[in-house]
């Protein structure tokens, strides 16, 4: 454990608390689509990072890749991910973002944004809001590459 400044670690108590409450908050606020999280970071790893193995997406949502297997199937099953082969490697089979599985991720992204956005307008000031705004980059510095 690192010898921390105590005010430090309580600033860093708070903040960690006041993240995972808004996280939740964001949950809350998704659509009503019946796509588990799990799935959704799925469609979210895909339309970042494009094409993907189903181990690149275990890997990147950090459990086994049998996992991942079953959420994958069924969102190949749905129309929301494409299988193709892997051009560089024949024996791999490459899970890409349908235009429905897109159509799905940009409406839940949009339904959450929406919802912050109000409650920025209705909750904080100007000043407040440009406050958040650089926290939110402070917040990606700390978070580090990705």
């Amino acid at each position: 454990m690192f010898d921390v400044d105590p005010d430090l670690s309580d600033a860093a108590h708070e903040l960690r608390q006041s993240v995972m409450r808004l996280s939740r908050r964001l949950r809350q606020e998704r659509l009503a689509h019946g796509i588990g999280l799990t799935k959704m970071t799925f469609l979210s790893h895909l339309d970042r990072a494009g094409a993907a193995t189903t181990s690149e997406l275990a890997a990147a949502e950090g459990i086994a890749q049998q996992s991942a297997a079953r959420p994958v199937a069924e969102m190949v099953e749905a129309g929301l991910i494409c299988r193709e082969p892997d051009p560089r490697d024949g024996r791999q089979v490459l899970l890409r973002l349908s235009s429905s599985g897109r159509q799905l991720l940009e409406a839940d992204l949009a339904q959450r944004d929406a919802w912050l956005a109000e409650a920025m307008a209705e909750r904080l000031t100007e000043v407040e809001r440009d406050l958040l705004v650089l926290s939110a980059r402070l917040l990606d510095r700390l978070a580090g590459p990705s």
